[in-house]
């Protein structure tokens, strides 16, 4: 991948997985300028470009940023993303994922900025237990957050056909675990719900307790099965779907993932073994919105960006939570 002329915006750059994109488009000598309300985001995770702090809800200010900037791609990370939350506050998540993704593609249309990434998920394919999810399954997403993610795709779709100098890439995302493995950024959610960060906390003594949310699911041992992917496997798919974008002009949706899952039960067991140690593990009751198997069909993408993850291991994927873990203040 090449610099190119004009910035690279990156909305919710600040965050987890938008953390470790400006981290490999900083390594690859991008100009990036990101945006993000540090809601969740922390300004220490950002070590490349220049971050401004505001709320792609402020028309003032994105327009201040698209006006006095020249911006030739947008990443768009920026949005909520708690599955329990988004069934109690769906009116909060489609004002955060789907209005402001319109006022960003708005903008887009001002500014005749041509190159999109969206940061989709898996959640738009809904409770699906027939095996492996490609891009062409049906969408019914079992909750607003997932919801809020399809009428943001729609939105792309509808975009780019009425204007043909338009192209995207969405990618939707499976589970996404692990910390850079050189350790400079990892998840720092507050509160997160994601099963390997609360499992490492839980062994280190952060939590108390880390919850099994259903026992009795159509899989092999009755827990939750999903596919975990790398966070730096997936940042990649971002710089992979940049260079293809710029190159080809193509518009795709992309599953992120790596066509294999892991139950809840497996994941604690992994975590077990690398601590070393046992910690309490309670069962609770299935959570709303929630859904028993996600496991991504992921020839296409890398058929079409020629992706090619390195840290296909679950092991390696909690050891590097762990380690990240463990030396993470909040």
């Amino acid at each position: 991948m090449h610099a190119g002329e004009g910035k690279i915006l990156v909305t919710g750059g600040a965050g987890y997985i938008g953390s470790h994109v400006v981290k490999l488009l900083g390594e690859a000598k991008e100009n990036i300028l990101i945006i993000d309300n540090l809601s969740t985001g922390r300004k220490e995770a950002v070590l490349y470009g220049e971050l401004l702090v505001g709320d792609l809800a402020d028309d003032q200010f994105l327009e201040s940023v698209f006006s006095q900037n020249k911006i030739r791609a947008i990443i768009h990370f920026a949005g909520k993303i708690v599955v329990p939350e988004s069934v109690e506050k769906p009116l909060y998540y489609y004002s955060n994922n789907t209005v402001n993704s319109l006022r960003l593609l708005q903008k887009c249309q001002k500014y005749k900025v041509n190159s999109f990434i969206f940061s989709s998920t898996a959640a738009t394919y809904g409770d699906n237990d027939k095996g492996l999810l490609s891009e062409e399954s049906v969408q019914v997403p079992a909750n607003p957050y997932g919801m809020s993610k399809l009428m943001t795709e729609r939105m792309l779709a509808d975009f780019a056909i009425s204007n043909k100098e338009f192209c995207y890439i969405g990618l939707r995302y499976f589970n996404v675990a692990g910390a850079d493995p050189e350790g400079k950024i990892g998840q720092c959610f507050p509160g997160a719900t994601h099963l390997i960060k609360v499992t490492c906390e839980t062994a280190l003594g952060k939590r108390a307790q880390v919850g099994v949310f259903g026992t009795d699911w159509k899989t092999p041992d009755g827990t939750g099965i999903r596919d975990y992917i790398h966070v730096t496997d997936l940042a990649q798919a971002h710089l992979d779907a940049l260079s293809f974008l710029e190159e080809k002009r193509e518009s795709h949706f992309l599953n992120c993932g790596y066509g294999r899952g892991a139950s809840v039960k497996e994941v604690i067991e992994v975590v077990r073994k690398i601590h070393g140690k046992d910690f309490k593990v309670i069962t609770q009751e299935r959570r709303a919105g929630d859904v028993g198997k996600v496991v991504a069909k992921a020839d296409k993408i890398k058929k079409i960006l020629g992706w090619v993850p390195k840290y296909n291991d679950l092991e390696f994927i909690v050891k590097t939570a762990y380690e990240w873990e463990k030396k993470f203040k909040i």
